[in-house]
């Protein structure tokens, strides 16, 4: 997920600079989303590993 948001911005940055306005806004958008959506579920994930006791795998 978080290679999807990296993909959204690097296609939001080029947009930008070739002066697309519209579709560098809306991967921004969508990049940002897929961040904020990744680290909500990485949060999730440390925390339940943690409440479960268990050490992470080597």
């Amino acid at each position: 997920m978080l290679t999807w948001a990296l993909t959204f911005l690097v296609i939001a940055i080029i947009a930008a600079l070739f002066g697309f306005t519209g579709i560098a806004g809306t991967a921004s958008s969508i990049a940002q989303i897929l961040f904020i959506l990744f680290l909500a579920l990485f949060v999730i994930s440390v925390v339940a590993q943690a409440t479960r006791g268990r050490k992470p795998p080597v």
